[in-house]
């Protein structure tokens, strides 16, 4: 069976071949900036940082997720998780609508309980049943299954946007910038959950390190990372990775404008592969 991938932009893919498609996240500030391929990402990561102003994030209405499954049989919508957006609900109301508008369709809509790597990594899984000549429920059981050991960390150099959006105290974004403190953290129940603050970058990369180990990473096991402008960081942590799991699979890729929104310049969103994540157990969230 054929089936219709739709992310939401925080995915950080926004067009790849195959029958996979992407609706757009906003970010707002001194002006609108829609997550799409036209952004110019620098000017909008600058523009963020020299912003003094609240800042916030809107998700894809439901009118733009029913126009991106298209005239689809099968349809796998995937979002960013619901704790930090309303994109779940506007695809779950758009999957409702789309399936009432044609019977016999089917639609089904993963929260990732997570953003970006973990994202992907649940497309790739889609794609592999399809492979497999899969019907659709069974992919949906493999797909659960696989992302119910998937796991999530972040590693940011500032909070100023998370701040400025309600998440974190400005005094306490304030402090960690001024003394170089890095913070590294999961996500639990899929909300961001800070964890440590490692001084300096080097620092930081052994504290990821042993973050994944303790998530049970295993030697031949996928780490993703998306980066904000931290290429050379980014690669940093998968030598330090490979040192340890010379097999590991491994894909790095730039963060677009929702995701480069939380993490800001600097920073980096790792998804990997390990044991079963208790804490973001996609059928009880």
């Amino acid at each position: 069976m054929n089936f219709r991938i739709v992310c939401d932009s925080s995915s950080n893919i926004l067009s790849m071949e195959g029958n996979y498609a992407t609706v757009p996240m906003k970010v707002n500030a001194d002006r609108e900036y829609v997550d799409n391929a036209q952004l110019d990402l620098a000017q909008m990561v600058d523009g963020l940082k020299r912003h003094k102003g609240k800042s916030g994030s809107a998700c894809p209405n439901v009118g733009e997720w029913i126009e991106a499954f298209g005239d689809a049989e099968a349809v796998f919508g995937i979002t960013i998780t619901k704790h930090l957006s309303g994109s779940y609900n506007a695809a779950k109301q758009a999957a409702d609508i789309y399936m009432e508008n044609h019977p016999g369709r089917k639609v089904y809509i993963i929260d990732s309980l997570s953003t970006g790597p973990e994202m992907m990594m649940i497309v790739d899984r889609i794609r592999a049943c399809e492979a497999e000549g899969l019907d659709f429920e069974a992919t949906r059981e493999k797909v659960l299954e696989y992302a119910n050991c998937n796991h999530t960390l972040f590693c940011l150099e500032s909070m100023m946007n998370l701040a400025r959006n309600g998440r974190v105290p400005m005094a306490v974004a304030k402090i960690a910038g001024m003394l170089g403190i890095r913070v590294v953290g999961d996500v639990e129940k899929g909300q961001i959950t800070p964890v440590h603050k490692p001084r300096g970058a080097k620092k930081a990369t052994q504290t990821l390190v042993q973050m994944m180990k303790e998530r049970g990473f295993y030697d031949g096991a996928l780490l993703r990372i998306a980066h904000c402008f931290a290429q050379e960081q980014a690669l940093a942590l998968r030598d330090a990775v490979a040192a340890e799991f010379p097999n590991m699979r491994f894909h790095l890729e730039p963060t677009t404008a929702l995701c480069s929104f939380y993490a800001e310049a600097g920073g980096l969103i790792i998804g990997f592969e390990g044991k079963l994540n208790e804490k973001n157990d996609n059928r009880l969230y």
